[in-house]
């Protein structure tokens, strides 16, 4: 007996599903490869390299905490920390470690792929602002000291 649905939707339906599924394995985190040391690119014989997954995500993460936001027109207005309004202002050591922690998580919400995070942990020295933790993404977890 045939179907009263037209075939051509069943079709669709199909392709629609192979095209989520594609969807979701290109969504892979993807960044240059970065010498964290130097704060420059790492190149290879010459040539910028690509890495992805949790590496891709360590470099965005440490790259976006390393970037004031709104400083450098590459980047879209959100990109980058707010931590310029903590260091140097005479805040209280509680008042600081709150506020990096806010200041963290909204820099970070601007990626999809970071879920949350734990072990966060904030050290002040004079002007020296130090912020460690584990960055919880869907492709893993990735410890972050900046």
């Amino acid at each position: 007996m045939a179907s009263i649905l037209p075939e051509t939707n069943l079709n669709m339906a199909n392709k629609l599903a192979a095209f989520s599924q594609e969807e979701k394995v290109t969504d892979i985190p993807k960044e240059y490869v970065w010498d964290f040391e130097k704060n420059d690119f790492k190149l290879k014989d010459g040539k910028f390299q690509i890495v992805e997954g949790i590496e891709a995500l360590k470099i965005w993460i440490w790259k976006a905490l390393k970037t004031s936001k709104g400083k450098y027109p590459i980047y879209s207005d959100a990109y980058g920390n707010e931590f310029e309004k903590i260091i140097g202002k005479g805040f209280s050591k509680s008042l600081i470690e709150s506020e990096a922690k806010r200041l963290t998580l909204e820099c970070l919400k601007e990626n999809k792929h970071i879920l949350g995070v734990k072990n966060f942990e904030v050290d002040k020295n004079n002007d020296i602002l130090t912020i460690t933790f584990t960055a919880i993404t869907d492709c893993g977890e990735v410890t972050i000291d900046v």
